[in-house]
C-alpha cells in the first residue's frame, strides 16, 4: 500500500492533462510531476487520492533525450513544463488533445493535431499577479506562496520592471489594501495597464500612482491592431476584458478561425469578449455577424469594438443561455432569413453549459468553430455534438502558454 512520502522507482508512461505523466506500480496509477514519457525516475509520493498516488519526480535514472535544465522553479505558475524541450512539449500536448478525445468523447480524431508553436519568453500579454507583503508574484502550483514571475521568462523584462516599479511605489504608501493585479498590455507592448484588486476603495494617491507610473498606460483601455489578410483591424479592451493571451500567436490563432468562415455567410458568435472573432469574421469575411458576450465590461468593449469596425455587426450584452433561449424571436428582429451558417464558439475553462449547447444545437448551423483552452471540457462537449449530427472536420492546437500543459484547440464541426 503506498503512503505520503514513500519514494518509488517508477518508468514513465504517457502524458496526463493537467501537466503530469502516467505510471503504474503493481496496477496502481501514480501520477508524477517533473517526469517525461520513457524516463525511469525516482519519485516521492505527495499525496494518495481516490484510486491514483499523486507523486513528484525527485531523481531520474533513465533520462529522456528531451530532458532540459528547468530555467525557473517549476513549482512556479508557467513553469510544469521547462524542464522538457519544446518540440517534445508540442508533441506532449497533440497527444494530450487525442487522448482525451478518445477517453473521454470517444471520438477518433481525423489526424494527428498540429500544434502551432510559440517563442517561449515574452509571450504573455495578460496575468494576474497576487501580493503578499508589498510583493507582487505568481503563485506556486497548489498554494498560496508567492514566487518570482520575472524568473518565468513569461512576461518581458520591460513590463517587469514596470510591475517593479510599481509594487515600491505601493509600498511606499504603507498600504496593505492591494490584493492583486491584473496586468493587460498590447502585442506590441507600447501600451500596459493594470487594475488594482483592492479590499476597499483605493484612496486618491494609490489611483495617482497608477496613472502615473513609469512603464504603465492610463487605465483602463489598451488597444491592439492586428493585419488579418488585406485587413487592419483595431480593438479595444479593458484591463479586466478577457483576451486571448499569447501575443506571438494571437493573429494566427484569428486568422485560423475566420479562414473557416465562408465569405459573406452568416455568423453567430457566442462568448464574443471584445469581439476578436466577432469583427474579424465582419471586416475580413464580409460576414454579416451577430455577437454575443455575458460579461458586463467585455460586452462594452465588443459593442465599441463593432462600432469602430462597421460592416454588418450587431452585439448582445446578455448570457448565451438567454440569447440562444429567445432565439427564433431575437433573430427575427435583426435578419431575414434566420439561418445561421456559422457558429463559433468560446466558452471559459468549464466549456459550454447544457443549455447554452442545448441552444447553439437547436440552431442546426452547418459549421460549428469550437475554440477551447481546456481539452476535458471540449472532449465532453464534442461527445454530445458528435451524437447531434456533426462530424469532426479538423483539429488544430496553438501554443497560447509554453512551458506549461495548457493548449488552445479549436475544433470544426460540420453537421452531416
Amino acid at each position: 500500500m503506498l503512503t505520503a512520502g514513500q519514494i518509488l522507482t517508477l518508468s514513465v508512461d504517457k502524458p496526463a492533462a493537467g501537466g503530469r505523466m502516467i505510471a503504474r506500480l503493481d496496477g496502481q496509477v501514480v501520477l508524477v510531476g517533473g517526469a517525461i514519457p520513457g524516463e525511469r525516475v525516482q519519485a516521492r509520493i505527495d499525496r494518495i487520492g481516490k484510486g491514483v498516488a499523486f507523486a513528484g519526480t525527485v531523481g531520474v535514472d533513465e533520462p529522456s533525450a528531451d530532458r532540459r535544465a528547468a530555467f525557473a522553479d517549476p513549482s512556479c505558475g508557467g513553469c510544469t513544463y521547462s524542464h522538457i524541450a519544446y518540440p517534445r512539449q508540442l508533441e506532449i500536448k497533440s497527444q494530450v488533445i487525442a487522448d482525451a478525445f478518445a477517453r473521454i468523447g470517444r471520438l477518433v480524431l481525423p489526424s494527428v493535431v498540429a500544434v502551432k508553436a510559440s517563442p517561449e519568453q515574452g509571450y504573455r500579454m495578460r496575468a494576474r499577479l497576487h501580493v503578499r507583503g508589498g510583493r507582487f508574484g505568481f503563485f506556486r502550483e497548489g498554494t498560496h506562496d508567492l514566487c518570482d514571475a520575472r524568473a518565468t521568462q513569461q512576461l518581458l523584462p520591460d513590463t517587469c520592471d514596470a510591475l517593479d516599479r510599481l509594487a515600491e511605489a505601493v509600498r511606499s504608501t504603507g498600504t496593505d489594501i492591494v490584493q492583486g493585479v491584473e496586468l493587460a498590455e498590447n502585442v506590441a507592448a507600447d501600451e500596459r495597464v493594470v487594475h488594482l484588486d483592492t479590499s476597499r476603495p483605493p484612496d486618491a494617491r494609490l489611483l495617482e500612482i497608477v496613472r502615473s507610473a513609469k512603464g504603465l498606460t492610463p487605465p483602463p483601455f489598451v488597444t491592439d491592431t492586428l493585419a488579418i489578410g488585406d485587413a487592419t483591424l483595431t480593438l479595444r479592451r479593458h484591463a479586466l476584458s478577457f483576451f486571448q493571451g499569447n501575443r506571438f500567436l494571437l493573429r494566427d490563432l484569428v486568422a485560423h478561425v475566420v479562414e473557416r468562415v465562408p465569405v459573406g455567410g452568416t455568423v453567430a458568435d457566442l462568448y464574443a469578449g471584445a469581439g476578436l472573432f466577432a469583427v474579424s469574421a465582419a471586416v475580413v469575411r464580409g460576414a454579416r455577424v451577430v455577437a454575443v458576450e455575458g460579461d458586463r465590461m467585455a460586452a462594452e468593449d465588443l459593442h465599441a469594438n463593432a462600432q469602430a469596425a462597421g460592416g454588418q455587426l450587431t452585439t448582445a450584452h446578455q448570457p448565451v443561455e438567454d440569447f440562444l433561449a429567445r432565439f427564433p424571436r431575437v433573430m427575427s428582429k435583426l435578419w431575414r432569413p434566420l439561418t445561421i451558417e456559422t457558429v463559433i464558439v468560446d466558452p471559459p475553462r468549464t466549456g459550454m453549459s447544457r443549455e447554452a449547447l442545448d441552444g447553439v444545437l437547436a440552431v442546426r448551423a452547418g459549421r460549428m468553430v469550437y475554440v477551447s483552452c481546456d481539452v476535458a471540457t471540449l472532449a465532453r462537449d464534442a461527445r454530445r455534438i458528435a451524437d447531434a449530427g456533426y462530424t469532426i472536420a479538423r483539429a488544430d492546437g496553438f501554443d497560447m502558454f509554453p512551458n506549461t500543459p495548457h493548449v488552445e484547440t479549436v475544433v470544426v464541426f460540420d453537421r452531416l
